[in-house]
């Protein structure tokens, strides 16, 4: 009994010298490392929570994929879906694969979540789909109609779809926008919208 009772907080001081190292190794940096550090001390194994990527998508998303996640889940968005977000990384047309967002553009679309999910709340319902958010520049070419200089290259712009119509969609964004919740381009398509936070306001 008393071995046992030691063997635990050696596997976990060993778990959390491991995810450490490999975040720093793997570049995450300090605030990525103190992430998985936080992790462990809470208990979670960084292979099997709610915040890993699922098995089908990490050959797809890569070694950035799990952190990339947590990182998405830690906004605290209530009406996206963070699955929703990492499936829209691992789309394809034809040849043409997606990617995750560079690391630098990471930080980008926390403001376009965080607004999205306030027109969500708004509306009294959950984002129905989400369709695409960032786009790798090989990727976004293949896309009909995209823009070269497109903020979804940034890591800035998402489009989604609501059980709501577009035009009621776009109708309570542009609210929000008027009442100085945020700046930024409203697109409505039909069957999506289109939100970014560029911090200057744009219609079509």
């Amino acid at each position: 009994m008393e071995t046992r009772e030691f063997d635990i907080p050696r596997r976990r001081l060993f778990g959390l010298i491991l995810c450490t190292g490999t975040g720093l190794l793997m570049g995450a940096g300090k605030a990525d490392a103190m992430w998985n550090v936080m992790d462990v001390l809470r208990g979670l194994d960084p292979g099997t929570s709610d915040n890993s990527v699922p098995p089908s998508l990490r050959g797809v998303l890569g070694s950035n994929g799990d952190v990339y996640r947590k990182f998405l889940s830690r906004i605290g968005l209530k009406k996206i879906s963070v699955q929703d977000i990492m499936n829209t990384h691992a789309k394809a047309h034809g040849h043409i694969h997606n990617t995750l967002p560079p690391r630098q553009l990471w930080g980008n679309i926390r403001s376009t979540l965080l607004t999205l999910d306030k027109v969500a709340v708004r509306l009294g319902e959950p984002v129905g789909e989400v369709l695409s958010v960032y786009r790798c520049p090989a990727y976004n070419a293949t896309c009909p109609g995209a823009k070269s200089n497109s903020y979804h290259l940034r890591n800035n712009a998402i489009d989604v779809r609501f059980s709501s119509s577009p035009r009621k969609v776009a109708a309570t964004a542009r609210d929000m926008r008027k009442q100085g919740l945020f700046k930024g381009g409203i697109g409505r398509y039909p069957g999506f919208t289109h939100l970014d936070t560029r911090g200057s306001n744009a219609d079509w």
